[in-house]
């Protein structure tokens, strides 16, 4: 017959196309219901292309010294912007969200020698997303592809991810929201090459609402999309070396972390308030008298320089220092001679805030002794305000 050899090319074509379109139907469906089953509040899927947006963004965050002293995708934002440079056989992106609010709880009132720990550290909210992901990866190596999760990874750039995958959209924070949500979520994503159907991007955005930009308390969110790390008081607070002197005040008893921009996202206040327990208190007081090891295994979910417990000792000074009070000036002045000069000089201008009497008389008696310059300067400008 005349043709039929086309006619059965093509009927095969047909069939094979078919049973493709199948079996990538019936994965990306366990997939969706595996996240579902697990907790996970979204699951999309994209393209392992380039984001070439993303890595100029960063590279220009860099070099205007945006960026600050952090690490993460600012180390090397040509590999984190392109999932192929570290795994070349990437077909697609899985992303998966978890919403860590309202199990996080609500952060306690401000309280004279406690400090505040932000929503996202209360305890390691990405271990249930690292557990889910996991489950993801097992459902695509059992239908015969390669995947590998990517979380909390200096490799990629999540949020990017999730904007393509579409299930969030950018913030003018910096962060992703995403409906119902907000920006109270974490990311993961698995690289597989699995050729999953691409997501079409949200639509939503953020429109003329700005009152992320208001609410930072130290200006660090410099116009829509653009943070100035220099002024963040969540990396400053894990940064490595003293805290600048003009963001120690306004740093007031924030612990770790920062929430103001998030607390001020209007798509995720319903969530927010729906926390129905206290969590995140610190006891500055015990934090300080407990010992380097139990401390750095307390709060080793923290992003802290090498895990040391001196930044985190560091921290609880200067929120000491905040709540002013004659109370804590035994505990100040003694650390006036702690071995280490980063503690010695934060004591010093956390004294320097006290009302107390004896704060100016342990000041006093410490610069007899003090050899280091910068612990000096501080102990004379902490001197000079008490007079």
């Amino acid at each position: 017959m005349v043709g039929s050899p086309d006619w059965s090319w093509r009927r095969t074509a047909s069939l094979q196309a078919s049973s493709f379109y199948a079996g990538r139907v019936a994965l990306e469906d366990d997939l969706r219901q595996t996240a579902r089953s697990i907790g996970l509040d979204a699951i999309g899927y994209c393209s392992a292309e380039p984001f070439p947006e993303v890595e100029g963004s960063l590279r220009e965050a860099v070099a205007s010294g945006r960026s600050a002293s952090l690490g993460f995708t600012f180390t090397d934002p040509a590999t984190a912007s392109d999932p192929r440079s570290s795994f070349p056989w990437a077909v697609s992106l899985v992303v998966v969200s978890h919403a860590y609010v309202p199990d996080s709880g609500r952060q306690p009132p401000p309280k004279g020698g406690n400090g505040r720990v932000a929503r996202f550290a209360t305890e390691d909210h990405y271990a249930p997303l690292r557990l889910g992901l996991d489950r993801l990866r097992k459902v695509l190596i059992s239908a015969g592809y390669r995947a590998e999760v990517v979380c909390d990874d200096n490799r990629l750039v999540d949020r990017a991810v999730a904007v393509r995958a579409g299930i969030a959209w950018w913030g003018k924070s910096t962060m992703v929201l995403a409906p119902g949500v907000g920006p109270w979520m974490l990311l993961g994503s698995i690289v597989t090459d699995a050729p999953l159907s691409p997501g079409d991007p949200m639509l939503r955005e953020c429109g003329s609402c700005e009152a992320c930009l208001p609410a930072c308390p130290t200006g660090a969110i410099i116009a829509p999309g653009v943070l100035d790390a220099r002024r963040c008081l969540a990396a400053i607070a894990q940064s490595a070396g003293s805290i600048p002197v003009e963001f120690r005040e306004v740093m007031g008893d924030r612990f770790y972390g920062c929430d103001e921009c998030l607390t001020a996202c209007p798509p995720g206040e319903r969530l927010a308030a729906s926390a129905s327990i206290e969590s995140g208190g610190v006891d500055l007081i015990e934090m300080l008298a407990t010992a380097d090891r139990p401390l750095r295994e307390r709060f080793d979910h923290f992003y802290v320089p090498r895990n040391q417990a001196r930044f985190l000792r560091r921290n609880a000074i200067v929120n000491l220092g905040n709540a002013a009070a004659a109370r804590f000036t035994g505990v100040l002045a003694g650390l006036l001679g702690h071995p280490d000069a980063l503690l010695r000089a934060h004591a010093a201008w956390a004294l320097g805030r006290s009302a107390d009497p004896a704060a100016a008389a342990a000041l006093r008696a410490a610069r007899i002794t003090e050899y280091e310059s910068e612990v000096v300067s501080e102990i004379d400008q902490a001197l000079s305000t008490l007079d």
